[in-house]
């Protein structure tokens, strides 16, 4: 125990320092591969810390990495830092209130999960320090988890190559272990090609684009009754064409986002869309070009990873909050309809109930989630390196993500304690990992085991490249 107390000290004495690195985060929110001051606050944290930094990592220009410690295994804490569109929203007030001249907020609560995530690392390094241990820990620092899937590149191009195992956290409303539930996804544009022509006096000579894309949109609808029942599929227009109806489109590009329960069933999916869009151009007589904007993987779970974070949580107990939080956490659980409260709570195989708008229990591992139909890059991590999650219990029960409501909550005193709490986990389940070489070899095995004995394989197509400047959201 002592050197668990020790560790959650650590994380103690540098809790100021990381409320003030997630607020700043917070206040200069920045989409997908644009998070060029938060990578640059980050970069400086690593620097004030000690840490030995690489930025660019795998060739993003905001993705960075520090590393602290010598010899010994290479222990991995992942952090995000990118906001979300449409979402600008002023910190502690319990109503719509967008930051003028803002369109984006934290809606996911990224700022705090960078700053916790270093928080658990810088605490980890000083404990390797002060007990003169062999062994690294990295915080990697991850840009444009909402729909850039950087992870994916990262992984693809080496950057966990020499890494033992990977841990990192999400906010959420009810603090314990993530369970690995999470859907593969990729995003392709399809860019239709045809002939302008004036519509009324020669329609005739015209060629569609955009009929192209409706037919393509129509026979994607078509084939949602016959595909598994756990897949997604969605859409939306990047280019209907122009504004002027008096003339026949003749580009279009529209954005898929495809979703199935694994990579193999993935595959299987775009194929048939790819000849969807293939027959819309056939009737259309255009012609179609392809990109694949992004890939992910989905999550694997970690069975002697996922024990030791239970562990530690229960040694650490629940987060504690203070009756200003709650007064506040009310406010907020007040604009939310009984039906956001009672999903949050079924999510996680719960009794729904309000009342207690802060969740200060723990989450048991029986008590686990029944179902996730979004996805996320860490899946690419997991089927690389042995990784778990542990979610902090940062916002009012039922707080939808994406909301303004999370936004509103991305600096209060609440996050900041959650936020320290999951770092304590963190920090602790790597403590366990450095001094038990038999957790890391559990923990390669389990993953092993999962993959059926196969390497991993970047669902990316090799010419991929990240897409710098992108601004979407999973």
């Amino acid at each position: 125990m002592q050197n668990e107390e020790e560790i959650w000290r650590l994380v103690d004495a540098k809790r100021a320092e990381y409320n003030a690195l997630a607020d700043r985060v917070w206040a200069t929110p920045e989409l997908c591969y644009d998070e060029h001051r938060s990578a640059a606050e980050h970069k400086a944290m690593l620097e004030r810390e000690g840490f030995r930094v690489t930025d660019k990592v795998a060739g993003i220009p905001t993705a960075v990495m520090g590393e602290a410690g010598e010899g010994g295994p290479v222990i991995a804490i992942l952090g995000e830092y990118d906001a979300l569109p449409g979402l600008s929203q002023e910190a502690g007030i319990a109503e719509p209130k967008p930051i003028p001249g803002e369109t984006r907020g934290h809606g996911c609560g990224h700022n705090l999960l960078g700053a916790g995530a270093m928080l658990a690392a810088s605490a980890v390094k000083d404990w390797l320090a002060a007990n003169g241990m062999k062994g690294r820990v990295r915080y990697y620092g991850c840009p444009a988890e909402e729909g850039g899937a950087a992870k994916g590149f990262m992984v693809r191009d080496g950057a966990f190559d020499d890494v033992d195992i990977a841990i990192t956290w999400h906010p959420d409303y009810f603090a314990g272990v993530i369970e690995a539930l999470s859907l593969a996804n990729t995003r392709i544009d399809f860019t239709f090609t045809g002939r302008a022509a004036h519509a009324a006096a020669s329609p005739h000579l015209g060629r569609s684009a955009l009929d192209a894309v409706e037919l393509m949109n129509v026979g994607v609808n078509y084939m949602r009754e016959h595909m598994p029942s756990d897949a997604r599929i969605h859409y939306a227009y990047l280019d209907a064409g122009g504004i002027a109806p008096n003339v026949v489109q003749a580009r279009a590009k529209v954005r898929y986002l495809i979703r199935a329960a694994s990579v193999l069933e993935l595959r299987g999916l775009v194929e048939r869309v790819r000849k969807i869009a293939d027959g819309a151009a056939l009737m259309t007589e255009t012609q179609v070009e392809t990109e694949v904007v992004s890939a992910v993987c989905e999550l694997l779970g970690n069975t002697p990873l996922e024990q030791a974070m239970q562990r530690n949580l229960d040694r650490l107990g629940p987060p504690v909050f203070a009756e200003s939080d709650r007064a506040f956490a009310q406010a907020i659980q007040d604009t939310l309809t009984d039906a956001d409260i009672a999903a949050a709570y079924r999510r996680h195989g719960l009794p729904a109930k309000r009342g207690n708008p802060l969740h200060d229990a723990l989450v048991a591992p029986a008590e686990k989630s029944v179902a996730m139909v979004g996805s996320t890059d860490v899946g690419d991590v997991s089927q690389k390196v042995p990784t778990v999650q542990a979610r902090g219990a940062t916002w009012a029960v039922g707080t939808p993500f994406h909301s303004w409501q999370a936004v509103a909550q991305g600096k209060s005193p609440a996050a900041h304690a959650a936020m320290a709490h999951v770092a304590k986990v963190m920090a602790g389940t790597a403590l366990d990992a450095l001094r038990d070489p038999a957790l890391i070899a559990a923990a390669k095995e389990d993953l092993r085991r999962r993959m059926g004995g196969r390497p991993y394989e970047s669902p990316l197509p090799a010419d991929a490249k990240p897409a710098l400047g992108m601004s979407t959201a999973s």
